[in-house]
């Protein structure tokens, strides 16, 4: 388990199993800001068995300030061929409304960005919806760049399910 203490009151730790119920609410109170609620599906059981099963792909952090939790970032790791290193894709970033200007998520990017350097990675991306404009200005502000020449491209449902019968 890696923990950071950015000051006396916050602490960044990885989660534990104990945690799935935390992050499932966590999970749907992002899907809710995001407008996107309907597409929240992830259940404590998927949590558990993709994060703390035998051999996880995907792995969490928790900010927690004077021991309550305010936050998250879900990440895993990547690979970038033209720089033949790996990389950190953060999934989801989320700092509890009430507590958001706090620097929490600048701390769980911090966190991340750490991880990144200690482990000699290549790359921390990660999407943001076009339409929010102070999470924009905030990964601005971290020195992260827009990658506006690139378009997500997406394969699921029947789709994928067709694709994948070939």
């Amino acid at each position: 388990m890696t923990t950071s203490v950015i000051d006396q009151d916050l602490t960044i730790r990885s989660a534990i199993p104990a945690d799935a119920g935390l992050i499932v609410r966590l999970i749907a109170a992002l899907a809710e800001y995001e407008k996107l609620a309907h597409e929240a599906k992830a259940t404590e059981a998927d949590i558990l068995r993709d994060l703390f099963g035998p051999t996880p792909k995907v792995f969490c952090e928790i900010a927690e300030f004077a021991g309550e939790p305010v936050g998250f970032a879900l990440w895993f790791y990547t690979y970038s061929t033209f720089q033949g290193r790996h990389g950190i894709w953060l999934e989801d970033l989320y700092v509890d409304p009430t507590m958001r200007g706090r620097g929490f998520g600048k701390a769980l990017l911090i966190h991340l960005a750490r991880r990144c350097v200690r482990e000699g990675l290549g790359r921390f991306e990660w999407w943001v919806l076009d339409w929010n404009e102070p999470s924009i200005e905030f990964y601005k502000g971290q020195g992260g760049i827009m990658q506006d020449e690139w378009t997500k491209v997406r394969l699921d449902g029947e789709a994928l399910l067709a694709l994948g019968r070939h």
